[in-house]
């Protein structure tokens, strides 16, 4: 009898709301029958379990549900296969435990690289189930990847097994599970599935047909084989996606990736804790990527349900990427707490910190505008280790404005250089750069999230949300920096089709990549529905010269446009009255070296009461599709 999956030596059973076992195993078997069980404890029959009836084996091959076994452990499971009262077949598995079962996923932060030295202690309730299928009890590295059994792991180092590492290789999981545990009592079971350097196209649920040859497929193979469960996801990537290409389309690839993986674990509410990146010293990322791909990770937390994001900005590292071991099971213990948070129940804890709010106020007798960062979800209250750094106010220009910041229970009060008249042209950041100091936390010791940017008079904007369907044109002659290019005469008559993009940054460079060093132009076109009189921003992100009509009026046109894009980049008011106007938006490709725009329109005027209860007590703009 040889059990295939399911059911191993050392496990964790996923438990389910009840607090029991509900384990379907599979397996092979020398003839068929009636598959019995006999669970027993310290060497004591549970009650019940004597020869318990759980499956049937036929043609060579088992099936059966190991249903009803108590949170706890560890469990011994004598099976066998009866026929005619005779036993025809038998297997004992060993040290068995029943609690929560985590998918351990992302890049080399969530793999492990730090000092083995710093490794937390074993503990025999925490288990991992390690890339060579084995479990046993979790200890660092529970990536050894020189082990491995599915083959994406060698393909991505080149087609060569990784050499054993016998210094490096600690991560956050164990700590995590070691933290939860404490918290809960409940065994824990980790299911590490992280590979360094990889990007979410690499985690593409797409290619989960391909299996151990993706990371998607090994990780949903690797869930299968342990029964198909789990109760959650903790997960550390996001660093190869800081660039040009990727950062815009990083929020669309999160969210399929998690409502795939929902769907594949048969949990559509299936808790998620991201660690949202630290830091990096190195000349081979752009900060605006980095930080990008950090504001879009604190967004998600809003965005998606069941998602918590872990601020790791705080932490000291071990290299010029990773984070250090001793800070990993700092970081371990924060991604705990937000699982614990989510799950809820007595001493659950708060959520990772979040953004509140941002007010202004006058600083006497300077005259000078104050902002009042306001945070919650704050265990106590907000401390440093010293004078708090890590905010920064910036002008139009990129120069810094803030003087001092003092913290004051839940909020920082920042001092600025600047008077009340100028704080609409200033944008607030928390962890701005590759490399901030930042040492700002809550009494829990749970990090500040980076932020940013924000703007500084901390209004709250009536957005519409990013436009992803448009009509674009096929990429047409250039027109340089645009200045001598005029409304087209005749629209109609341009090669238009209609696109639909998976994120919010239109993208071409699929398209124009094949066309470059060529300086072509590309229109986009989209029309909004006014119910009522307006006045409204366009707003556009761009990475090449970029000139906004509405209805054949020039709004905007910025003749210096480049690399990178970001959201909001550019800023354009008008005038709309009630019915349909025409929006349409020309891009300059700097020989295909401009890719794409991000476009959203705002509603200005709107008094603070109306803003402060919500969209659903104003009239925005719509967007029709054309």
């Amino acid at each position: 009898m040889e059990i295939l999956s399911g059911l191993f030596d050392h496990m964790v059973l996923q438990r389910n709301s009840r607090g029991r076992s509900e384990a379907a195993i599979a397996g092979t078997v020398s003839d068929g029958g009636e598959v019995l069980v006999r669970a027993s404890r310290k060497g004591r029959l549970l009650p019940g379990w004597d020869a318990r009836r759980i499956g049937r084996a036929r043609h060579g091959r088992f099936r059966a549900t190991v249903e009803g076994l108590p949170t706890g452990g560890p469990y011994t499971l004598d099976l066998q296969v009866q026929r005619r009262d005779k036993v025809v077949d038998r297997l004992t598995v060993r040290d068995v435990l029943v609690g929560d079962v985590w998918l351990v996923g992302g890049q080399s932060n969530m793999q492990g690289c730090g000092l083995i030295g710093h490794a937390p202690a074993r503990k025999p309730m925490v288990r991992a189930c390690t890339m060579d299928d084995r479990w046993d009890v979790a200890k660092d590295p529970i990536h050894n990847m020189w082990a491995c059994v599915d083959p994406v792991h060698i393909d991505l180092c080149g087609g060569v097994r990784p050499a054993v590492n016998t210094t490096h290789g600690l991560g956050p999981a164990v700590a995590f599970g070691q933290e939860l545990f404490r918290r809960t009592g409940v065994p824990q079971g980790l299911l590490a599935c992280a590979h360094g350097g990889t990007s979410m196209t690499q985690w593409d649920p797409a290619r989960k047909a391909e299996g151990g040859r993706s990371l998607y497929g090994a990780m949903i193979r690797r869930l299968e084989k342990n029964g198909g469960k789990a109760a959650g996801l903790i997960w550390y990537q996001g660093e190869s996606d800081a660039s040009a290409e990727a950062a815009a389309l990083y929020t669309g690839r999160m969210k399929q990736f998690i409502r795939a993986l929902r769907r594949d674990a048969r949990h559509p509410g299936l808790p998620v804790a991201i660690v949202q990146l630290s830091r990096f010293i190195g000349a081979w990322i752009a900060a605006p990527f980095w930080n990008s791909i950090q504001e879009q990770q604190r967004q998600l937390g809003d965005e998606v349900k069941n998602l918590a994001v872990v601020p790791a900005i705080d932490l000291t590292l071990e290299d010029t990427i990773h984070v250090g071991g001793k800070d990993m099971n700092r970081l371990g213990v924060r991604l705990a707490q937000a699982m614990h948070a989510m799950a809820g129940g007595a001493g659950a804890g708060r959520l990772p910190i979040r953004l509140k709010r941002v007010t202004t106020e006058l600083s006497k007798p300077q005259g000078l505008v104050c902002l009042v960062v306001e945070f919650d979800r704050v265990h106590g209250r907000l401390v440093s280790g010293g004078r708090p750094v890590g905010f920064e106010v910036l002008d139009a220009s990129g120069q810094p404005c803030l003087f001092d910041v003092r913290l004051d229970g839940r909020r920082a009060i920042l001092r600025t250089t600047f008077g009340p008249g100028q704080a609409s042209d200033h944008s607030l950041w928390y962890g701005h750069g590759l490399n901030p100091v930042c040492n700002i936390t809550d009494e829990g010791d749970r990090a500040l999230p980076v932020f940013g940017p924000i703007p500084s008079t901390g209004q709250r904007r009536a957005m519409t949300p990013f436009v992803q369907t448009l009509r674009v044109t096929e990429p047409l002659v250039g027109a340089g920096d645009l200045t001598g290019l005029a409304y087209p005469g005749n629209l109609a008559s341009l090669p238009w089709r209609k696109m639909e993009f998976p994120a919010r940054f239109c993208d071409l460079h699929l398209e124009l990549g094949k066309l470059a060093p060529q300086d072509l132009l590309v229109y986009f076109a989209c029309r909004i529905d006014v119910s009522e009189k307006m006045r409204l921003a366009a707003c556009v992100g761009y990475d090449g010269p970029v000139k906004v009509w509405v209805d054949g009026r020039e709004i905007f046109w910025d003749p210096k446009g480049v690399n990178p894009a970001w959201e909001d980049k550019g800023r354009a008011t008008f005038d709309a009255e009630p019915g349909q106007h025409q929006v349409l938006i020309g891009l300059g490709t700097n020989q295909c070296k401009a890719w794409g725009i991000f476009l959203r329109f705002e509603r200005l005027r709107i008094p603070p009461s109306l803003l402060a209860r919500g969209p659903e007590h104003y009239a925005m703009p719509i967007v029709v599709p054309e």
